[in-house]
């Protein structure tokens, strides 16, 4: 088996496949028995967020297993994110996602979007008049003020494009150890994945597969006629396939199945072995993004009029 952790630039290891629990809409017992069974299986990494609604049902989950003795706090990576509404205040809004998961501290704090919202909006489609001018600065200082409080191990952001982060890097005492943004087959970040490697952020993929169960997401790069092939070939399956090119990149999964076939699946991709003429074929496919936040754009209130504007051309 590979190595299953990366070290991060904040000096900790964070195994490279986590399980995602975003689920709408959320049954919290449905996530607490995925939770149960990933665990079961090896896995070490989760991953939520404020808005995602899974808050209460990771933390139970994680805490029933530690009390059981199935792990230890110390053996299991939790992650969750800060939401736009919480920009003004990220140690009130990280010590209620505490509260919500009943732990002590996470591994993981992520800026969720480069976007702030008034205070009062919890809906994942922000309306029109709930925008506020980002004020990056102020939001970093506050997620590292989490870091000095030992509310959270290591800080970092998600959805966030080269030059949001080069504007980060040019007054951040603590520089973002993650970087989680939608990344698959058909959505390679190069150029993203090239840059942040020169400042040692670690690119965390989430929607690996293109996000099939999703609403918002597609089959496409499972069903795609090379990664089919490339499948066939290797006796695996498509999945593990989009899996294993991304760790063959250096970045971890973020996958999101509640199935116990789909979750021993996404685990054996860590066995899976790809060659050169793999990756690239996997290099002509062409590309597409799929999660291209539309929801935060618009031409009155949003710091972004046009899509181009949020992810600075990286579109």
């Amino acid at each position: 088996m590979m190595n299953n952790e990366v070290r991060l630039n904040c000096g900790i290891n964070m195994p490279v496949l986590g399980l995602g629990t975003y689920s709408y809409p959320n049954d919290r017992q449905t996530t607490e028995l995925a939770i149960d069974m990933a665990l079961k299986m090896g896995y070490r990494h989760f991953d939520t967020a404020k808005i995602y609604g899974s808050e209460p049902a990771v933390g139970h989950a994680l805490t029933e297993a530690i009390l059981d003795q199935t792990v230890d706090r110390e053996g299991i990576f939790v992650t969750s994110k800060l939401w736009g509404s919480d920009h003004h205040d990220p140690v009130s809004a990280l010590r209620q996602t505490l509260k919500n998961m009943g732990m002590e501290y996470l591994d993981m704090y992520l800026v969720h979007w480069p976007v702030k919202l008034k205070p009062w909006n919890y809906s994942a489609v922000p309306p029109e008049d709930d925008f506020e001018p980002l004020d990056l600065e102020s939001t970093w200082a506050g997620m590292e003020k989490c870091l000095d409080l030992g509310l959270c191990r290591c800080i970092g952001v998600s959805n966030f494009s080269s030059k949001k982060i080069q504007s980060l890097l040019d007054f951040a005492s603590v520089p973002p150890a993650v970087n989680q943004v939608e990344m698959h087959p058909m959505w390679r970040q190069r150029k993203l994945r090239d840059f942040c490697a020169d400042y040692k952020i670690h690119v965390s993929a989430y929607s690996p597969l293109g996000g099939p169960g999703n609403a918002w997401g597609t089959t496409a790069v499972v069903e795609n006629p090379i990664i089919q092939s490339i499948s066939r070939k290797h006796k695996t399956t498509p999945a593990q396939v989009a899996l294993q090119w991304g760790l063959s990149k250096g970045s971890s999964m973020i996958v999101k199945s509640f199935n116990q076939k789909r979750l021993k699946e996404n685990m054996e991709a860590l066995n899976v072995k790809l060659d050169d003429q793999d990756l690239t074929d996997i290099e002509k496919l062409e590309e597409w993004k799929i999660m291209r936040g539309e929801f935060l754009v618009n031409d009155s209130t949003s710091p972004y009029k046009t899509i181009e504007d949020l992810w600075d051309g990286e579109i």
